[in-house]
């Protein structure tokens, strides 16, 4: 059992509400609170935790509640310390090891803010394309669509299919603008590949076979309870198949600019131990 001893009540009241009775120090420690085996808690490590204005029974709560805290967390630091080993224990060296991540990771992130060039242009991402082809495997389908859903009661539902399907650009300037007009939810930028999982969360299509689906389908009419929905399929590729450059241009984007990221870091680091060689800042025993 800890053994955990209070002094503080007395000691308390004086030092909170009679001016010119806060016991002096004696030696480096000042009048004990409370003590759980060998380690106290000291009068000055609680004056100041009471607000001002507060009444006598207040700060009397407010004290026994930090001292019931402290003993507890005290007693658990006991019984860790008896518990754990010498390594697990080695709390300081740890600190010192987290303390110097973070003092690197701040220098490397400033000097990337300062220094990283964040200019990527299409023909390097081409080429990042071009040698890496392997990499970009699909793992969905993925397709470009026109889709419009509207409510059922809303006009020219029988139009919606020839301006979803025509390429001209007179009929999709008039879908633009039912759409605006009508429509419930719609997307026509049909140059962007989108993933055709996130498509069917939007229109309720019924398939067990997604492939054999976009295969023989390219424009699909459906109704629920409220609402119509026609979608347009402009185009699809299937998983497993090479992913489209217009897909992964951002995606490449970002690799280029993380190994750029490494490589600055990397130069960084070779530059300040050659300087600290050439001035003979490294000393190795």
């Amino acid at each position: 059992m800890a053994i955990v001893k209070y002094y503080f009540l007395s000691v308390l009241f004086c030092a909170l509400f009679l001016p010119g009775c806060t016991p002096k120090k004696n030696g480096p420690t000042s009048q004990p609170v409370a003590k759980v085996y060998d380690t106290y808690l000291y009068l000055t490590d609680v004056q100041g935790m009471v607000p001002k204005g507060s009444t006598k029974a207040d700060s009397t709560s407010i004290i026994k509640e930090y001292v019931k805290h402290w003993t507890e967390e005290q007693i658990l630091i006991h019984q860790a310390e008896s518990n754990l080993g010498k390594e697990e224990l080695d709390i300081n060296k740890k600190l010192e090891d987290y303390k110097n991540s973070l003092i690197i990771f701040a220098y490397e992130k400033e000097l990337v803010h300062q220094k990283l060039d964040t200019a990527v242009k299409d023909d390097e991402i081409q080429s990042y394309y071009d040698d890496n082809k392997k990499d970009f495997e699909l793992k969905n389908d993925i397709v470009k669509i026109a889709y419009v859903k509207v409510s059922k009661k809303a006009p020219n539902l029988d139009k919606l299919k020839g301006w979803i399907s025509s390429t001209d650009p007179k009929d999709r300037e008039k879908l633009s603008k039912y759409c605006y007009q009508f429509a419930e939810n719609f997307f026509l930028n049909d140059d962007v590949w989108l993933m055709f999982d996130d498509v069917l969360k939007e229109v309720p299509i019924q398939t067990y076979n997604q492939d054999l689906f976009l295969q023989n389908n390219r424009f699909v009419q459906l109704e629920d309870s409220t609402s119509a929905y026609f979608l347009g399929i402009k185009g699809y590729m299937v998983k497993n198949s090479i992913s489209p450059l217009s897909f992964e241009k951002d995606n490449i984007r970002k690799i280029i600019l993380n190994k750029r990221k490494m490589d600055l870091i990397d130069e960084m680091k070779k530059n300040l131990y050659e300087q600290a060689v050439a001035h003979s800042n490294i000393t190795i025993y």
